[in-house]
């Protein structure tokens, strides 16, 4: 494997096999972005030899190679993958997209869908395959997991690969700080063995036996826990052309601008909320029309609906996201089927989930995929698509005009401008600030 230090062979033996050797394979984009990365890594070897030749082999900062960390899994016999991306495995999920076959990798729509698919391949094929997601997303596996995976029931052996968002002692958003805490004791609750992935080689090859062991002599789970940057960079290959003219936060302005001062937004988990969030700060204006779901992915078009429910005089708009409405999508169902005119549902459909690696999402197949055919299966009473500024804004005056539920989907780019800010009220003074804002002029 080639290495982007040919200076290391100045050094002697003991002082280099001591310093983690940074593989510029790990290192797949284009342009500046590539010698961005390239320029972080040389930084980070410079740290380690310096720690090395100084006799402080403790600092250096290792990194585990997505494409070793990849065949090492595959080495355990695991070759089935399948998901729900998240930030902290961006790397290494963006690896798998790269070098999968489709047949043996699917992103799913929620992570306990991704336990039922794995038991189904255990079921077919004998084989463990490996369930990679957010540690957010282990409250929709449990149901799975302790009545059909577990060994006191169907005895489905698989690996779960977990990003430890808010690991104790590390900065993070106060959704992943509660969560982060409640990992261990969560997966220790369920009888769930783990431990932490080590973020050199050896040790994940370490972990990785003992996660094997433990498959064939219990016949059930056993998960990893993956802390913040125990990957080397990797990132998908850029695509090659773009589908639609505008990006989300251009087609969020175009819809924030069309609505009413007194209409309530409820937006979805990751960056439309952010964005949400500086569109109010750009026209200063307050944040008490709106509800930012920091988290809950999937639940934003539920928690709109009960707005929507008690608060009939106010048209209520829930600004979702793809991968978010493909979660949860049952909620369309429920929305359909009540008589809930004030509910407007705005999809923008990127076909990502884009603010934890950009891996495609089901709704990416424009060709074939429809996010308003299946809202008029569920009962909306008219759907709308709109992709440029234009019909955007043109469908926006129509949603408000129209009797709900109704839905628009917006088709836009994915992608974020890099200097996307987060929201700086807390969750409790959004709550506090939108409950106000409901109570005025009942």
């Amino acid at each position: 494997m080639t290495c982007i230090r040919p200076f290391i062979g100045l050094l002697d033996d003991s002082v280099s096999s001591a310093i983690p050797r940074l593989s510029s394979a790990a290192i797949h984009t284009g342009g500046a972005q590539r010698a961005k990365y390239e320029e972080q890594v040389a930084a980070q070897e410079k740290r380690n030899i310096d720690a090395a030749e100084s006799g402080m082999p403790e600092l250096i900062r290792d990194f585990l190679d997505p494409a070793d960390f990849y065949k090492a899994v595959k080495n355990v016999g695991i070759d089935f993958f399948c998901g729900v991306p998240d930030s902290l495995l961006k790397d290494f999920c963006a690896y798998v997209t790269s070098h999968t076959p489709s047949s043996n990798h699917v992103i799913t729509a929620n992570e306990g869908a991704a336990i039922a698919l794995a038991s189904g391949y255990h079921l077919a094929t004998g084989r463990c395959g490996m369930v990679y997601l957010q540690n957010s997303g282990l409250g929709n596996t449990v149901n799975p997991l302790m009545s059909m995976a577990m060994p006191g029931v169907y005895s489905v052996p698989m690996l779960l690969l977990v990003g430890w968002r808010g690991e104790p002692g590390k900065r993070d958003e106060p959704q992943h700080m509660v969560q982060g805490q409640a990992t261990p004791g969560l997966l220790a609750s369920m009888g769930i063995p783990f431990q932490v992935l080590p973020d050199y080689l050896d040790g994940a090859v370490q972990a990785l036996e003992s996660a094997r062991q433990h498959m064939i002599s219990a016949k059930g789970p056993f998960c990893l826990l993956v802390r913040r940057q125990n990957f080397l960079p990797y990132k998908l290959p850029p695509s090659e052309e773009e589908l639609f003219p505008l990006t989300r936060e251009e087609a969020l302005v175009c819809v924030a601008d069309g609505l009413d001062e007194k209409d309530v937004c409820v937006g979805t988990t990751g960056m439309l909320s952010r964005e949400l969030f500086e569109y109010r700060v750009a026209r200063r204006q307050g944040h008490e029309k709106d509800f930012y779901t920091v988290g809950s992915m999937g639940h934003a078009s539920a928690l709109a609906m009960g707005i929507a429910l008690f608060q009939p005089s106010r048209q209520v708009f829930c600004l979702d996201g793809d991968g978010a409405a493909l979660m949860h999508m049952g909620s369309m169902s429920s929305i359909g089927q009540r008589p809930i005119g004030n509910l407007k549902h705005i999809i923008f459909n990127n076909g990502a989930h884009d603010s934890v690696g950009g891996q495609p999402t089901d709704a990416a197949h424009h060709d074939r995929f429809s996010f308003a055919a299946i809202a008029k299966g569920c009962g909306y009473r008219e759907t709308f698509l709109a992709v440029t500024e234009e019909e955007i804004r043109a469908c926006v005056r129509r949603v408000r005009a129209a009797e709900g539920p109704v839905m628009l989907e917006v088709k836009c780019l994915k992608g974020a401008r890099r200097n996307l800010g987060r929201p700086t009220r807390t969750p409790v003074q959004n709550k506090a600030d939108l409950m106000h804002f409901l109570q005025i002029g009942k």
